[in-house]
């Protein structure tokens, strides 16, 4: 399954170019996760391969989410698979909420969405790790709702600090993929 989901990302989502990246950064290499996160095999396969990693950690996960709107579909998929998998008798569900980038100006003034409850063991969802500024805030919001932050679990690391980041923030992070192993399957 992690052999098809590199191809997939490799096929659907990674260019090489001169981009400038959401941190600022220039790069030759651009990855648009969302162009497999919205795919429906890549919602198959980000599910199954999250869900196994996630439980292969041994982190006692209650919900998964992160910062609107990368982390989004990552996270509804990993709750999907949980839920397939709890039907099977196969470990509890996994909730999933998104971390919005500023409180709603209505309503509630909710800055998480979703199954998030206070006192959750989270692990934050980014779609791509650069400089890891996206998961720390997420993990501010999250920590000052009451959650406890187990770890990080990005979809794709870039492998430019980002992971260094999060870890001298104190933050275990999991990559499902590489750069690395991304850039040799490219084409064009």
């Amino acid at each position: 399954m992690t052999t098809r989901l590199i191809a997939l990302l490799a096929d659907r989502s990674a260019k090489r170019g001169d981009f400038v990246l959401a941190s600022g950064r220039r790069s030759t290499l651009y990855v648009d996760c969302r162009l497999t996160t919205m795919h429906p095999e890549g919602q198959l396969l980000i599910g199954r391969v999250a869900l196994a990693a996630l439980r292969a950690s041994g982190w006692p996960v209650d919900a998964v989410g992160g910062l609107t709107l990368g982390a989004d579909p990552i996270s509804y998929a990993i709750a999907h698979a949980s839920a397939l998998a709890a039907e099977r008798g196969e470990g509890a569900m996994v909730r999933s909420f998104t971390v919005r980038k500023e409180a709603k100006q209505h309503g509630t003034g909710k800055l998480i969405e979703g199954a998030f409850l206070p006192g959750d063991k989270v692990v934050v969802v980014e779609d791509v790790i650069t400089t890891g500024g996206s998961a720390l805030k997420a993990v501010d919001a999250i920590r000052a709702a009451g959650g406890e932050i187990l770890g990080v679990l990005a979809l794709v690391d870039r492998q430019e600090g980002g992971r260094e980041a999060l870890e001298a923030a104190g933050l275990q992070v999991l990559s499902l993929v590489t750069a690395e192993q991304l850039v040799p399957l490219i084409k064009g």
